[in-house]
């Protein structure tokens, strides 16, 4: 599923020695190259060690708990290098490596983080993946199965859920009763919701079936819920919903329940998206 121009001398100019000019062109040109292209906020680089979000960062920059090189820092708009010596509380803070984990999530788990009602979470079934804290990217319901990936990489998560990047799953589909052909067609043509239209990229019943209850989903909208709310405005229940492929990934090979680090060409399929 799937870019030697003359310039005229100014007058009344002091000349530099040739020494002079070159050194200046030198720093010029490292500071509009190689050092301009490898800044990075300060809030992002605290995210990206794994400490808190952004806006939990903003929140600790303003109340000037974090340093850089020794001096205390308040301003939000603070960009570093990777030079820079950061501190959080007068430790200090690296870039932590980046994970990604692609888990075969069985029923009965919620995909969050942490639970106050102390049910269950994903995070369990990836606990020993590494030390650094990884996410959720979008979420399952509780009694949904499928992919999910976890990462730390916070701009691909962001970037696999914003819907202006369209990623698409599949879903495997088992209902409570055969789905009728008209049903199907509406379906395919846009569901009105409560939430407003809903538009699938394509449906058909799942092939191999022996019953019309099974059905084969391609969507991208990530809404709450929004599957079963599709089939539940129609009449149906669904009695079974399996993630079966989210942004080209697929549960192949991994039994329920397990995971699996994605390797080098799958992280840079999801990063060319």
């Amino acid at each position: 599923m799937k870019y030697k121009k003359e310039y005229p001398k100014e007058k009344n100019k002091k000349r530099r020695s040739p020494q002079r000019s070159e050194q200046k062109a030198g720093q010029s040109k490292v500071i509009a190259g190689d050092v301009k292209e490898s800044l990075v906020r300060l809030n992002k680089y605290i995210a990206n060690a794994g400490i808190c979000s952004r806006r939990e960062a903003d929140k600790l920059i303003i109340s000037g708990v974090i340093k850089v090189n020794g001096k205390v820092i308040t301003d939000l708009g603070v960009k570093i290098s990777p030079d820079d010596k950061v501190q959080y509380e007068d430790e200090t803070i690296r870039s932590e490596k980046k994970y990604y984990v692609l888990l075969n999530k069985p029923k009965g788990y919620i995909t969050t983080t942490d639970d106050p009602f102390d049910r269950k979470t994903v995070m369990f079934l990836v606990q020993n993946a590494c030390k650094e804290r990884i996410y959720p990217v979008g979420r399952l319901d509780r009694e949904t199965t499928g992919v999910l990936l976890l990462t730390n990489d916070g701009d691909l998560a962001k970037k696999l859920t914003h819907p202006r990047h369209r990623v698409t799953k599949i879903y495997h589909v088992v209902l409570d009763k055969n789905l009728k052909g008209p049903d199907m067609q509406k379906i395919a043509k846009g569901i009105e919701l409560e939430d407003g239209l809903i538009k699938i990229n394509a449906i058909s019943y799942a092939q191999g079936a022996t019953s019309k209850n099974e059905i084969g989903l391609e969507i991208h909208s990530g809404k709450n819920r929004v599957i079963r709310r599709i089939f539940e405005s129609l009449g149906y229940r669904v009695a079974k919903l399996d993630r079966v492929t989210f942004a080209g990934l697929t549960k192949k090979d991994i039994p329920r329940g397990k995971w699996r680090y994605l390797n080098e060409k799958e992280i840079g399929f999801l990063k060319m998206i």
